[in-house]
């Protein structure tokens, strides 16, 4: 394992070391943002402010960007980038354009949701939160092929964390600065993200579809695997706009020493507990834009199929949620649109709610 971990640190300060080399002219240095300040009230349940972040809350997305060279892409129509450090992998379609302003809901969809979904802490969020900011290095590049390209990124991260005994993954850890950003467990995550997108015209529709995946050990002794993986299309027509995505998370779990008093559920007919659970997500949506308004539509869900801790947990074994959503998005000025919202909730477990956002948001 020593030996594997050395071979992937040789090869990442290679890559870099490599790519900087062929940038010898000035670097580029690029910084974007985007804000939003939403408002979210549950009429169905006045004591929504113990499962999920509702009242008024500030989503605010920062990146800044280098560029080692361009030159690669004047001469074989081919484009290649090296990102490091602080970085958010190619994975999915969503998180592509996950900056607040960049969308047209108030939230995430729920396999990329972080902590505005209704009952956030009993789901433990969704599939993979947006955005996934992470350790980590990335080589990614474009090749164009007659009227279209193929996007093809790879990296290796120092992944989701969580502890010894974990049932799921730790996104509140995975996230805390006061560890220091560091892995858990001395071994990267890897992942790799392929797309193709062909073009109708000059103006930028066209069809594209993808497929990406994360794997890794996400406890400190690297016994509890998991493993992403995720298909995504989208439709841009004049006007309409479609997308679809399925994420599927395979994830192990710690049975424990007295498995009897930690799962709500007993063995199998094997005798066996299980040690890890599916969750799987997905979302489509229509956007039609109509003047100044930008309407949608989306319906996700999130599923669950395995053991739960705790004999008290409200969740079965058996999970489903589903969510049918509609909502507006008027374009105030250029730069500010005002963002508004229904959702309503049908859940297996928890019960059905509605709620309402409205909000705005403006990048810069």
């Amino acid at each position: 394992m020593t030996r594997r971990r050395a071979v992937i640190a040789l090869a990442a300060v290679t890559a870099v070391t490599a790519v900087a080399a062929a940038g010898r002219a000035e670097n580029q240095r690029t910084i974007a943002g985007s804000l939003q300040l939403d408002y979210l009230v549950v009429p169905t349940d006045p004591q929504a402010r113990l499962t999920t972040l509702d009242g008024m809350t500030a989503e605010l997305s920062l990146k800044l960007s280098v560029d080692f060279t361009s030159n690669a892409s004047a001469s074989v129509k081919l484009c290649f980038a090296c990102h490091g450090g602080r970085l958010t992998p190619e994975f999915g379609s969503f998180p592509m354009r996950g900056d607040p302003a960049n969308h047209l809901s108030n939230d995430k969809p729920l396999p990329y949701d972080m902590g505005r979904m209704l009952h956030h802490t009993e789901r433990n969020e969704g599939i993979l939160p947006a955005p996934w900011v992470d350790n980590g290095l990335e080589l990614l590049g474009t090749r164009f092929v007659g009227a279209g390209r193929v996007d093809y990124a790879a990296f290796i991260l120092s992944g989701p964390k969580g502890a010894a005994d974990a049932a799921d993954l730790d996104f509140i850890a995975s996230r805390q600065p006061d560890r220091y950003y560091v892995d858990n467990n001395s071994e990267p995550v890897v992942g790799a993200r392929l797309s193709g997108t062909a073009d109708f015209d000059s103006a930028g529709h066209g069809v594209t579809f993808g497929a990406s995946f994360m794997a890794g050990h996400y406890d400190p002794d690297r016994h509890l695997g998991f493993v992403i993986g995720g298909a995504d299309v989208v439709v841009n027509l004049d006007a309409v706009v479609l997308r679809a995505e399925y994420l599927a998370r395979r994830t192990d779990m710690a049975i424990g020493t007295d498995p009897a008093m930690r799962w709500k559920y007993g063995p199998g007919p094997d005798g066996r507990y299980d040690d890890h659970f599916f969750k799987h997500g997905f979302y489509a949506e229509t956007e039609i834009p109509i003047g100044r308004v930008d309407a949608f539509l989306r319906f996700d869900g999130l599923l669950r199929f395995g053991n739960v801790l705790g004999m008290t947990n409200p969740m079965s074994s058996r999970s489903r949620l589903l969510r049918y959503t509609a909502g507006a998005a008027i374009r105030i000025n250029d730069n500010i649109r005002l963002k508004t919202s229904a959702e309503y909730y049908q859940s297996s477990d928890l019960g059905n709610d509605l709620a309402l956002h409205i909000g705005i948001a403006t990048p810069f």
